[in-house]
């Protein structure tokens, strides 16, 4: 048997004392959050979320580390959230539509 499974990631911009975080604004999951989405089809995990942080934050991040995963079912789908932390990164931080 099969089951639906949604990745999807998020990571923890350190910088000394300091996090990035995203005020998100979409009415399906507002709040404070960490810069992060989803994987896309045929995309390695790491990949996914050193696209993702650039999308959202404007930053280049290496060597993300897996710190945690997350998931859970509902709605006849598996959900896995896969936690990264990075301390070493680069560029400017901009503002996006999240």
């Amino acid at each position: 048997m099969f089951e639906k499974v949604e990745f999807t990631n998020m990571c923890m911009i350190c910088n000394q004392n300091k996090v990035v975080v995203i005020d998100r604004q979409k009415n399906d999951w507002p709040g404070i959050t960490f810069p992060g989405g989803h994987v896309e089809l045929g995309e390695s995990f790491t990949n996914a979320v050193i696209r993702e942080v650039k999308e959202e934050t404007g930053l280049n991040i290496y060597n993300p580390q897996l710190c945690g995963i997350k998931d859970w079912y509902e709605n006849q789908c598996r959900y896995v959230v896969l936690f990264y932390k990075v301390t070493r990164f680069d560029g400017d931080l901009k503002s996006s539509s999240e």
